[in-house]
């Protein structure tokens, strides 16, 4: 299955595409945002505060291109900040505006109740959803944010508890997203990706 990965200049970029590529994918890194035509699915990663990665986005052109590519049925997966900016805005980089394809707003964690970010793995409880079929009712996964969606995010597919409950997971609207990083998260890493690739295929059929 061929993927495009997006560069706009924020990101982990060569571990999420090693990871691909030991889930089975051919894996392509695009910096310009016409060659989103040329694949059947995408991976938006990011790592950074809300308002860079937004401002570099639209800066390369790639807001229209991704919601084009959204809106004709193909699937896109987010991964930290990439789901964070599949949201509406984040409390990080008030008045910019994100991608709003789940009706939400991230939120910072409180300091006066616990550690800030959150860093190291936890359990996600996973909610009915076309990714995570075939997995265990849990999986521990690994996580560093600051920010997060809240619980009754529209979308939510996965729950996290740290200080309280949070949409962990998000899928709906041909996108599938984790806060987590699947790519550090061994196993059960793999399996969400390769479940994700699985998803991108049937909608191509």
């Amino acid at each position: 299955m061929d993927i495009a990965v997006i560069d706009y200049g924020m990101g982990n970029l060569r571990s999420v595409g090693k990871a691909l590529e030991y889930a089975g994918a051919k894996v392509e890194f695009i910096t310009q945002p016409e060659k989103l035509n040329d694949f059947p699915c995408a991976m938006l990663p990011g790592v950074g505060s809300f308002g860079d990665g937004m401002n570099n986005l639209r800066a390369r052109g790639f807001v229209d291109p991704i919601m084009d590519f959204i809106n004709s049925g193909r699937k896109m997966m987010g991964i930290c900040l990439g789901m964070q900016m599949m949201l509406n805005s984040s409390e990080e980089s008030p008045g910019v505006s994100g991608l709003g394809i789940f009706n939400a707003d991230a939120v910072k964690f409180d300091p006066e109740l616990g550690k800030v970010p959150q860093i190291g793995w936890n359990t996600v409880e996973l909610e009915k959803n076309p990714v995570t079929e075939g997995m265990p009712d849990e999986i521990d996964v690994y996580f560093v944010h600051s920010f997060y969606a809240p619980f009754d995010t529209p979308g939510r597919a996965g729950i996290c508890r740290y200080q309280q409950p949070f949409s962990a997971i998000l899928c709906g609207n041909n996108c599938f997203a984790t806060q987590f990083h699947p790519e550090k998260s061994q196993n059960a890493g793999i399996a969400l990706l390769k479940n994700f690739l699985r998803w991108a295929k049937e909608s191509t059929k």
